[in-house]
């Protein structure tokens, strides 16, 4: 069932939402050739902790760190560690922060030292998908034009949709309903919503150069593409209002 939000809840949701921006901000400044994932997950962590947030990341379904980095082919839920960040990386970084019991989330995939023109063309292409998802959304219209302008943008410009994973409905718990896929099925259509004032949902394109087929590391969370090519994700936490689309986290 999806839960619409009162203004306050909102109020709360966007400050929560503040916490994210900024960690990730945090997250961008500190993320440099020889850095350590481990390193920025314990920055942000920290910077999360001070602005009284909680991580919400951490413990969640036994997720061992307060933030997810993922690597050039990991697609989502890279879990921090030793590995130094090397010149030509891209890397994901996703902060979800509790706050006065309300969520919010959000990723970013950000370059590190000089990267090639096709994986800036990625990225550049994944962030424009989610501007363009953001601007389509109007009160009253169905869940899949999200889907549906992610998908044909993403695609026209010769990349793949991650099937696997999708945005959510988000609130007083990470994941609410509804889902949020970033291309249309069937499936999506015959349960197709309608977006009211007061809905609040993560949309997070995932998008990377090649098959959009994924599979699941031995650490059992990190996903990466099968054929180990480029991936790219970009987030935000939204309200539906009367005019469009608030972004919460910024």
């Amino acid at each position: 069932m999806i839960v619409r939000k009162s203004p306050r809840e909102i109020e709360i949701m966007k400050a929560a939402g503040k916490i994210v921006a900024n960690s990730l901000r945090l997250a961008k400044e500190i993320a440099s050739k020889d850095v350590t994932t481990d390193y920025i997950n314990t920055e942000v962590e920290k910077f999360i902790v001070r602005q009284g947030g909680i991580p919400i990341f951490k413990g969640y379904r036994g997720f061992p760190k307060s933030i997810c980095t993922s690597i050039n082919e990991e697609v989502v839920h890279g879990i921090p560690g030793q590995r130094k960040l090397r010149n030509g990386d891209i890397l994901s970084i996703d902060v979800g922060v509790g706050y006065r019991k309300y969520v919010a989330d959000a990723a970013l995939t950000i370059p590190i030292g000089e990267i090639t023109a096709e994986a800036q063309r990625l990225i550049d292409v994944c962030e424009k998908s989610l501007g363009l998802a953001i601007k389509a959304i109007k009160s009253n219209e169905m869940l899949s034009i999200i889907s549906r302008t992610i998908q044909e943008y993403v695609e026209d410009n010769g990349y793949s949709v991650i099937r696997n994973y999708t945005g959510h409905g988000i609130g007083r718990c990470m994941h609410e309903d509804p889902q949020v896929p970033n291309f249309v099925s069937k499936a999506l259509l015959d349960a197709d919503e309608i977006l009211m004032p007061g809905v609040t949902i993560a949309i997070e394109p995932m998008i990377c150069v090649g098959k959009y087929d994924t599979e699941v590391l031995n650490n059992k969370w990190t996903v990466v593409t099968k054929d180990r090519k480029l991936s790219a994700h970009f987030e935000h936490t939204i309200v539906v209002t009367e005019d469009g689309a608030d972004v919460l986290t910024i």
